[in-house]
């Protein structure tokens, strides 16, 4: 059971495991507590294995608002500031064996849209607003470039990086910062369709299929389609390809499918 005065909320139904961003008070910013608990909460779903899917919630109108300046500011005077520990953070969903999805009903900034990118899919409301707003505060989206410029387009990531400006989630579709835009009272049933869609993969070729999203360009193109031969070799040689191929073959839901999808 998730406790009373937590800052990260859980939740698994069907193979899903929900994670909710719970600190409306600072429009769910990214304070050493709210990191720790979401670290916490991406380890425990990872280690169930029932848990097939992960979503990144929010409770209150903002998704993130990026990083906790208030304790920041409190942080200066040791030296360091929390804003480290959110490389772990972007770490632990982009390296994440199961698929995550950002679920944006809200503004994002900062900090919050390093969150975004680092999923592997997300859907936002349209009317959702977005910013890369550091350069107006004196300090420049370091971390979260790790995550977010392989997502964006660089004419667009260069105007929204030195601008400070915001844009809405039909722009953040556009650039690549998320998967869909959708009108507000349909982000829900977006989010459930794509999750009904991830618990019907694999849970061993959904982490592998994560690390071919991860790898890098090929220098040699012989020698990579050498490897990439003998690696689908593998998987359609495990038992999870061996129960795939047959449950396609008998027409029926394969092992791996939570029961009623």
């Amino acid at each position: 059971m998730t406790s009373p005065d937590a800052l990260v909320r859980v939740a698994t139904a069907r193979g899903v495991t929900t994670l909710t961003l719970d600190s409306p008070h600072n429009r769910n910013a990214l304070s050493t507590p709210l990191m720790t608990q979401l670290l916490a909460g991406l380890a425990d779903a990872v280690a169930d294995d029932a848990v097939r899917a992960i979503v990144l919630d929010q409770t209150g109108p903002v998704f993130c608002s990026g990083a906790d300046l208030k304790e920041t500011a409190a942080a200066y005077a040791s030296g360091t500031v929390p804003a480290g520990m959110l490389g772990d953070v972007l770490v632990a969903v982009r390296e994440c064996p199961k698929p995550v999805v950002a679920k944006v009903a809200g503004p994002a900034r900062a900090g919050g849209l390093g969150l975004i990118a680092a999923a592997d899919l997300a859907v936002c409301a349209q009317e959702a607003t977005f910013a890369f707003t550091e350069v107006r505060i004196g300090v420049i989206p370091a971390v979260i470039s790790a995550t977010v410029l392989p997502r964006l387009d660089q004419r667009a990531a260069a105007e929204l990086y030195l601008t400070g400006d915001t844009f809405d989630g039909l722009r953040a579709a556009e650039v690549g910062l998320v998967t869909a835009a959708v009108p507000a009272g349909e982000l829900d049933a977006a989010v459930e369709r794509y999750c009904a869609s991830l618990v019907r993969g694999a849970p061993g070729a959904l982490a592998g299929a994560k690390e071919l999203l991860r790898r890098p360009a090929a220098t040699d193109l012989r020698a990579e389609i050498a490897e990439l031969a003998a690696l689908s070799t593998g998987y359609f040689l495990s038992d999870e390809g061996r129960e795939g191929v047959m449950a396609f073959r008998e027409k029926r839901p394969a092992a791996w499918v939570p029961a009623g999808d």
